[in-house]
């Protein structure tokens, strides 16, 4: 019986002792938000990070990339994804390139579109071109519905300074939230246009079309020939970023380990080793 009870009671204090462990030392959660586009990709390298640094946690807001910016600056953040590059109105933090992503163009599957030209694109979201009759090849002679980003989104700045060339969306355009949100506007209207990166522009009912003749592909990413190639960029604040999402950053652009996750989730290596 003494024998038992004994048992029972080092039992209950090595339990005791489970629960009053400290956390280890190098456990830590980071916070994040912004680039819903490369979303897939961050999520992938979290969770290879992870791998590397158990300790290593990550909350992550998809909220766009321009909303992740402000979150970093006014400190809600401790990083940001962005899909476009660094503005005057960024101040207060450092940008890191960290892997190339395309931009496609996505139609619905049933449009034989094959190719635009990226004039042709940009009046078809001006509203110049409101009927895919003027689009040759398109196969249809109905509205044009365009859905795009708006305006907290990286990729949607992106695609005004690079389509647009500085113009501002049409109002017939419609504006969503997410690129997975595009994706799924273009998939269900046969008459709908939008653009969207590589994680998103392969769904049932999308067709990626060429742009200038050249497809939204790794190669031409890589090579940075297809017009949208672009960099994802890793946000930090200019004082005092934490250590540890700076080290996160590193990994991503330099790790062989990194590379190969980003190359099985759809992006483009940049800068990584290879092994």
């Amino acid at each position: 019986m003494t024998t038992r009870r004994f048992g029972t009671l080092a039992a209950a204090l090595a339990v005791g002792a489970l629960v009053a462990a400290p956390a280890s030392a190098d456990a830590k959660t980071l916070i994040g938000s912004g680039t819903s586009a490369a979303e897939p990709y961050l999520r992938a390298l979290f969770a290879g990070y992870h791998k590397v640094r158990p300790g290593i946690h990550f909350i992550y807001t998809a909220n766009g990339g321009n909303a992740g910016v402000k979150d970093v600056q006014q400190g809600r953040s401790q990083f940001a994804g962005n899909t476009r590059p660094p503005l005057p109105s960024d101040s207060g933090t450092t940008w890191k390139q960290l892997f190339l992503d395309g931009l496609c163009v996505d139609v619905n599957s049933s449009n034989h579109l094959g190719n635009i030209a990226v004039d042709q694109l940009a009046d078809v979201f001006l509203g110049n071109v409101p009927n895919w009759g003027q689009v040759p090849g398109s196969g249809l002679t109905t509205t044009i519905d365009p859905v795009g980003r708006d305006a907290t989104a990286g990729t949607y700045t992106f695609f005004q300074s690079a389509v647009l060339k500085g113009k501002t969306q049409a109002s017939n355009v419609n504006t969503v939230t997410s690129d997975g949100l595009v994706a799924n506007a273009v998939a269900h209207d046969p008459n709908a246009i939008g653009y969207v990166g590589f994680a998103h522009s392969a769904g049932s009912g999308l067709k990626t079309v060429k742009l200038n003749g050249v497809p939204c592909a790794p190669k031409y990413v890589k090579n940075q020939t297809y017009p949208l190639s672009r960099y994802v960029w890793f946000v930090t604040p200019s004082t005092n970023p934490d250590p540890a999402a700076v080290a996160f950053a590193t990994w991503i652009r330099t790790s062989a380990a990194a590379g190969r996750i980003l190359a099985k989730a759809g992006a483009v290596p940049a800068f990584n080793r290879k092994r």
